[in-house]
């Protein structure tokens, strides 16, 4: 049931060669009822003016698009990325690592992970006898890095191999530290940002997003 590494195998090879990049042949209507979903909490949370929410949402989900970026770039120049998503699994397959249904889930994922935090956000776990201890931003981090790469790694072991790894050095270990680490820091810890650094990060972060998208995907090379 699960797969903690990828098998290098000609099977998986042959499934990531299959994939077809943004075709509609499986679109259905469970696109649009998503897409009504996630709107439908960002403006709630919009409405109720609670801007750190959202900043949480946003600050993750571009770090995830840089990185969807990254892997189908990683896929052009060496033939294969480190995931990708079957065809059988999704309705439509943005980038060759992200299918709609996954990236509409990192839309939220931000804004998850930083509802879970405790009220008081500067709140440090073992802070006694002089003692700094834990950012509890950080120990949320790396709670919902470990769910997500633990839930990955069952997507990898599903029988229409919803998750691809191909790479025999790439699996749970490696997603957990340089993949969901980095996005649950940016939900945590992006929100309470002093303003002027916050909106920095936001607004390059997204600006990087808009640009390769612009410039890589009309080139072919995603």
């Amino acid at each position: 049931m699960f797969v903690f590494w990828g098998d290098g195998s000609e099977e998986s090879k042959a499934l990531v060669d299959a994939i077809h990049v943004r075709s509609t042949e499986n679109f259905n209507w469970t696109f649009i009822f998503i897409l009504a979903v996630v709107f439908y909490v960002y403006w709630s949370e919009i409405h109720k003016k609670n801007k750190e929410i959202v900043f949480a949402g946003l600050a993750l989900y571009g770090v995830h698009w840089l990185y969807e970026i990254a892997n189908a770039v990683i896929a052009k120049i060496f033939g294969y990325p480190l995931w990708a998503v079957s065809n059988e699994s999704t309705t439509f397959i943005l980038l060759i690592g992200v299918c709609w249904e996954l990236s509409m889930m990192f839309s939220l994922a931000g804004i998850i992970s930083f509802k879970m935090l405790p009220q008081d956000r500067n709140k440090r776990y073992f802070a006694k006898n002089g003692r700094k201890g834990i950012s509890c931003k950080l120990v949320g981090a790396l709670e919902m890095a470990l769910l997500f790469a633990l839930f990955e790694s069952f997507l990898a072991g599903t029988s229409n191999r919803s998750f691809i790894w191909v790479y025999k050095w790439w699996g749970v270990i490696p997603v957990f530290i340089t993949t969901y680490v980095p996005f649950f820091l940016a939900s945590n810890f992006v929100p309470d940002m002093a303003p002027k650094k916050r909106n920095a990060f936001l607004i390059t972060e997204w600006a990087l997003v808009a640009v390769l998208l612009a410039v890589l995907i009309p080139l072919g090379i995603i």
